[in-house]
């Protein structure tokens, strides 16, 4: 199915992850589709990545940015439309589950809230007048957290909520404008930093078959190409009609009856 992204400039934000994280998988499958990805991200990876799209063939650029500060992103996002004169949809994918909880400091806690969804609001207000332009539409990626809790992370989980919020209350903000404003919800993928943590326990093939069996849907952890799928389809026009959604991309893990993990056996 031909997503009609060919040539749309798409802002990802934390997109200069690890090999096969969420961002960097998404910028791929945007270039696969002949978008033209623009990496939000303070990691040096982003000149690497961004190198490798533009030896394919692929218009691309990194905007290296610290997140957290108010001032990058505006002069980011300035970068951006210097270059290219516009901006047709934002994905707000910056997370970390940082484990602020609630024996964290206050700095530690505001640091999470600052990194995990003040990041999303100022990414998404200084983008704003140019989507106003293109009528373009918002994805904030979100997590499973914000709906289930995990324990340990008051910040990490209290970010996500907000996420959420701000989802519902960007689309009844933006109707007036045609923009779309929609959330990617998220329980477990297999990311390189899972991967890392899995690695930081003593009995971590364990605890990873137990996540395992805990997700309904052929008990595995959802890829992330199979994310970076869905978000694409979200802010592309074949998805004209939704806004002020939350999709779950989960393999039923959050909304599946717990019975069915006894039943997979």
């Amino acid at each position: 199915m031909d997503l009609g992204l060919k040539g749309k400039i798409i802002v990802v934000s934390g997109s200069a992850g690890k090999a096969g994280s969420i961002g960097e998988t998404i910028i791929n499958r945007l270039a696969d589709e002949g978008a033209i990805p623009v990496l939000v991200d303070r990691n040096d990876r982003g000149h690497e990545y961004v190198a490798n799209l533009q030896k394919r063939g692929i218009d691309s650029f990194f905007a290296q940015t610290n997140v957290t500060d108010p001032v990058q992103i505006e002069n980011a996002v300035k970068k951006i439309v210097e270059k290219y004169g516009r901006i047709d949809a934002v994905i707000n994918n910056v997370g970390v589950n940082d484990g602020a909880g609630l024996d964290a400091s206050y700095e530690e806690f505001m640091d999470s809230l600052k990194l995990n969804v003040v990041s999303y609001f100022l990414l998404t207000k200084y983008a704003l007048p140019y989507l106003k332009e293109s009528k373009g539409n918002i994805l904030n990626i979100g997590s499973k957290v914000a709906l289930t809790g995990q324990g340990g992370t008051s910040g990490y989980a209290a970010a996500k909520g907000g996420v959420l919020g701000l989802t519902r209350e960007w689309a009844v903000d933006l109707i007036k404008f045609g923009i779309r404003s929609n959330a990617l919800i998220i329980a477990e993928s297999y990311t390189p930093a899972y991967e890392d943590w899995i690695k930081t326990l003593a009995d971590g093939e364990a605890t990873l078959a137990k996540i395992n069996k805990s997700i309904p849907f052929e008990s595995r952890m959802t890829k992330t190409v199979e994310l970076a799928d869905t978000a694409l389809f979200i802010i592309s026009n074949r998805s004209s009609h939704t806004t002020g959604q939350f999709v779950f991309v989960d393999g039923g893990y959050v909304h599946l009856d717990r019975s069915l993990i006894n039943d997979l056996g």
